[in-house]
């Protein structure tokens, strides 16, 4: 089964507790703080593997969760850092943020890695916090939070020549008869309904080629396999329009030239700028003299090799034609893409405030990350909080918002009062 396009939660591991202990030997009256640090949770890290050409295994995963750092101990002991998860995924596949859009990375060469949803810092332990002011603090952090991020992964094949046209013109046949590939084969519209690669051989030469599945007129706005197609199209150094020449089918070869022509255009125009072949198929039949004669009298310029897939027709012409163009396509045209992209999502406002049935909302990844590593049972660790929102400039935001004395205070879960 093919499939080239998944969504998956991801939920990188939380970090491990830092511990609050001390010292404790015997003829040591006063031994000083040794609580050690939480280990760090675990990355999901996406990798390109080049002998991958699906995303099944992905599509069987609704969520994927990195583990928990191990938690630190007495005696200065630090807990472990969690193993990472390595998630192998196709070259080609670009990763991107379900909710915003955002690329986060796009895994072109085998190895590539991302680090896609990072996971959450160990708590310090009790002797991190240790001063000269403070040299025994009763207090220790628990572990940050994992990234959670809903992602979609969308495969664009790498390719070095694509096979375009509409249904049934002759795709398949001619990848089978000049590669190591062997996609199905038929006489109906689809029969090709994902894409299919095959390594093509000219001399001590080796090129890729991918037979995509058939375009129909409106394929840029979804119709038929249009995304599918038009998605793996992109990646291709080389287009190459397979049009059909014979009277049988009755098609026009200039009709569908323009209709493949514009959906490419609306789809992306840098398409266009990609180097171009025409390959005129099934050559062999009544009639497809002179459909080519019309079509070169319309496109004079167009490279423009005659075949048939059939009978073989002019097959080593087309294969030494493509290898030279691929050969001479400079580099900086060899993708519209960068090959690698790799982001970090934006820093966010440190907080926001706002009123909800009378109570104030204070909301902010910094906020609620201090909130969720604080340890509430602790009475230093409950004074820290206060400290670090005061400078943070919270206190003095609820003021200027006109927060009284009493109101009450959200953050996440936890409701207190203000300035009481």
């Amino acid at each position: 089964m093919f499939v080239d396009e998944v969504s998956v939660k991801l939920i990188a591991g939380k970090g491990g507790d830092g511990c609050t202990a001390f010292r404790r030997e015997k003829y040591i009256a006063m031994g000083g703080p040794n609580g050690g640090n939480g280990g760090k949770g675990a990355d999901i890290i996406f990798v390109a593997d080049e002998s991958l050409r699906t995303l099944i295994d992905l599509k069987m995963q609704k969520i994927i969760k990195g583990s928990k750092g191990n938690n630190g101990k007495g005696s200065d002991r630090n807990g472990a850092n969690a193993e990472n998860v390595y998630i192998k995924v196709p070259e080609g596949t670009v990763v991107s943020n379900k909710e915003t859009g955002e690329i986060i990375c796009d895994l072109v060469k085998n190895g590539q890695e991302c680090i896609v949803a990072h996971g959450g810092r160990g708590g310090r332990g009790n002797k991190s916090f240790a001063t000269h002011d403070n040299p025994a603090p009763k207090m220790s952090e628990l572990g940050a939070p994992g990234e959670e991020v809903e992602i979609k992964c969308e495969l664009k094949m790498l390719a070095d020549v694509g096979l375009v046209g509409f249904p049934s013109v002759g795709k398949s046949t001619i990848l089978s008869v000049i590669s190591n590939a062997t996609p199905k084969i038929a006489a109906y519209h689809f029969t090709t309904l994902s894409p299919n690669l095959g390594v093509v051989r000219v001399y001590d030469d080796t090129f890729v080629m991918a037979d995509l599945p058939g375009l129909i007129e409106g394929a840029s706005e979804g119709l038929g396999l249009g995304f599918q197609f038009l998605r793996h199209t992109s990646r291709c150094k080389v287009i190459a329009h397979v049009l059909d020449m014979s009277r049988e089918s009755a098609r026009n070869p200039i009709e569908d030239y323009e209709i493949i022509k514009n959906e490419l255009k609306k789809y992306n125009e840098k398409m266009l700028n990609k180097p171009s072949v025409i390959i005129a198929n099934k050559m062999d039949a009544e009639g497809a003299s002179e459909n080519l004669k019309e079509f070169k009298k319309k496109y004079p310029n167009e490279l423009v090799i005659p075949i048939s897939a059939a009978t073989n027709q002019g097959l080593d012409k087309l294969m030494i034609t493509l290898n030279d163009i691929i050969k001479n396509v400079p580099k900086e045209e060899e993708s519209t893409e960068e090959t690698f992209k790799s982001y970090t999502y934006e820093e966010e406002k440190p907080f926001e405030i706002t009123k909800e049935g009378g109570i104030w909302v204070v909301k902010g990844k910094k906020v609620e990350e201090l909130f969720q590593m604080t340890r509430f049972t602790e009475e230093e660790s409950v004074l820290r909080f206060a400290r670090i929102l005061k400078k943070m400039g919270v206190e003095d935001k609820l003021e200027s918002l006109g927060a009284q004395r009493g109101d009450e205070v959200k953050i996440m879960d936890y409701i207190f009062n203000f300035k009481e």
